[in-house]
């Protein structure tokens, strides 16, 4: 039995010690050139500390105009603070090679090749994030920044290098192998961003890579990033996506069949692209001092309460990361969300979800859900986040022990024995709430156990059953008078003891002080989702996208943007509906 059993982990493990007893029971050509604006480079000062996490809002900012631009000549973008920050890899080159005593490598995009089309754009990210007016996404400029043509005076593009465990095993030097940072933006609210491209071409980080991204996974990773922000979990951003018709050859599910595919680029925004591996390929190569200075600068950036002269900084920083990261990976259950890869060089310093690969949401529910077909043993499924999350935190707290003194060393242990009871108090708060239940009871525990349960035996769809609960009346459950319309519900009623489960529920529910069911219902509804990006509607913009057609990418954009109000658009393409039976084929891969 693994640790995490003992302290009712993940899916399965919650409701582990219940079992026995429920059982029974528009076109442009590119350029080949990285080409530059011209304009007046006046921006903020860069010597400010922004200090921004996901619950703390800057009030710093700079003088900027409260409109957005129409026009990318006047966007003030600079990688001036983290050059001056961290050694530069002095090879200016991008030949691929192994990189050591730097955080960064001067690395140029590779132009994508024309005819260009800007796909999707997200209005929000461009308006809010970014003070690009959606218009100037309609631009010659805008295409060629976006698509790695064209660079804006003060961007310096920057490949990161990093390290990491993949599937539990150290794979050496990683790195952004085929990304480009373009620069840092201070926003009118005074929120640091940095812009990155993803499918930019090589990098000295690129091993054996092109690249490149494909139309299939850049669709995929566009749509995921934006519905994860609007289902509530902290995520990177996703501004744009630029199609072309460039050949890009992939072996989709690495069975030999390599097919040509079209080029893409996402670009990507977040408030820092470190994680795990970032510290991890310093501590690995004995690269000490930087590994200090890389921490001093995450902690200062990203970490207001972790006081920059305390002895403890480093363990104050190391428990913070261990909660946040707690808590992420119980939003991503409670939304059954499968990340795919969760290495560590795919886990955010700063807690949030990143890069987008062969993730999924969880459909007919199974702790032994795997999205991804490259993980054969089922590293990844979704019943182990939470373990692979303390996992990582395992691997973060040894690439700490070079700064950190004995005594130290040792409170990180403890600090980490903590995590399982974090996440396990996070889950079923989230799940509490995912049922409506208002105040404590030492039965609830038991109830989601329970149903949980029920929807394994039944291949109930996760996201459906929680919605409509949410949606039918309590008189309904008592006379178990479930409309037909309620398919998922009807699943789960299909099991001997929903019979038994449902009069609990019910109790539990009158024990909701000063509730009513109206209320009850208008609460669930804000919690659990109509609509997530199911793989079938993935797979079916996608399919569209490869055709040029992004009619499909344009309707999940706006559907996904609410997902806990339904929309008569939604509801006409199926999306609250049984998924169709072509879906039960589909594979999702690492290939992208």
């Amino acid at each position: 039995m693994s640790y995490f059993q003992h302290y009712a982990f993940a899916f399965m493990a919650l409701h582990s010690h219940l079992l026995s007893r429920v059982t029974g029971i528009d076109s442009t050509e590119s350029q080949t050139k990285v080409l530059h604006f011209n304009k007046n480079d006046a921006r903020c000062s860069d010597d400010r500390h922004f200090y921004i996490n996901t619950t703390k809002k800057n009030n710093l900012s700079c003088s900027k105009t409260t409109e957005n631009l129409h026009s990318l000549d006047v966007l003030e973008i600079s990688s001036k603070r983290l050059l001056a920050a961290f050694p530069l890899d002095p090879v200016r080159e991008n030949s691929v090679r192994t990189v050591k005593n730097c955080v960064f490598s001067v690395a140029q995009p590779t132009p994508l090749k024309g005819p260009l089309k800007v796909a999707a754009v997200s209005k929000e990210v461009l308006e809010d994030i970014l003070d690009w007016d959606v218009s100037a996404a309609e631009t010659d400029d805008f295409i060629h920044f976006l698509s790695g043509g064209k660079l804006l005076p003060g961007s310096i593009p920057l490949a990161h290098r990093y390290g990491g465990h993949q599937f539990g095993v150290w794979a050496g030097q990683l790195g952004d192998g085929r990304a480009h940072l373009l620069g840092e933006y201070i926003n009118r609210h005074g929120e640091r961003w940095e812009i990155q491209l993803k499918g930019s071409g090589k990098t000295p980080y690129s091993r054996n890579g092109d690249g490149r991204a494909v139309i299939r996974s850049s669709v995929r990773e566009f749509l995921c990033s934006e519905v994860m922000h609007y289902l509530g979990i902290p995520t990177s951003r996703a501004a744009s996506l630029i199609v072309s018709n460039e050949v890009v050859w992939r072996d989709q599910f690495y069975n030999g069949h390599v097919k040509k595919e079209k080029g893409a680029i996402v670009a990507r925004v977040a408030k820092s692209w470190f994680r795990i591996g970032s510290l991890e390929i310093l501590a690995s190569f004995g690269e000490i001092d930087l590994l200090r200075k890389l921490l001093n600068f995450v902690i200062d950036e990203h970490f207001p309460s972790v006081h920059a002269s305390d002895s403890d900084k480093y363990l104050d920083f190391f428990s913070r990361v261990v909660t946040d990261t707690a808590n992420l990976i119980a939003l991503w259950m409670s939304v059954g969300f499968a990340h795919g890869v969760c290495n560590t060089d795919n886990f955010s310093l700063l807690s949030i979800t990143i890069d987008y690969g062969p993730f999924g949401f969880m459909e007919s529910y199974s702790p032994n859900f795997v999205p991804n077909t490259s993980d054969d043993e089922g590293r990844y499924k979704i019943g182990n986040q939470a373990n692979t999350g303390m996992y990582n935190l395992d691997k973060l707290r040894e690439a700490l022990n070079p700064v950190l003194d004995t005594s130290q060393q040792l409170s990180a242990m403890q600090i980490l024995k903590g995590y399982p009871d974090m996440y396990n108090k996070r889950f079923l708060e989230l799940f509490k709430s995912k049922l409506g239940f208002l105040g404590e009871d030492a039965g609830d525990a038991y109830l989601i156990a329970y149903l949980l349960k029920l929807m394994e035996d039944t291949q109930a769809d996760f996201t459906m059953t929680f919605r409509l609960l949410s949606e039918i009346s309590v008189q309904q459950l008592q006379d178990q008078s479930i409309p037909q319309e309620f398919w998922a519900l009807q699943d789960l009623a299909s099991h001997k003891l929903f019979s038994d489960w449902v009069p609990m529920y019910l109790l539990r529910l009158k024990r909701n002080a000063s509730d009513s069911d109206k209320e009850r219902r208008k609460r669930m509804k804000r919690i659990n989702p109509r609509y997530i990006l199911r793989n079938w509607m993935a797979e079916s913009a996608v399919r569209k996208a490869e055709r040029s057609d992004f009619s499909e990418v344009h309707l999940l954009q706006r559907v996904l943007s609410a997902p806990f109000q339904k929309q008569t658009e939604a509801e006409e393409a199926g999306y609250a509906s049984r998924p169709p039976s072509w879906a039960e084929d589909l594979r999702v891969s690492c290939s992208s």
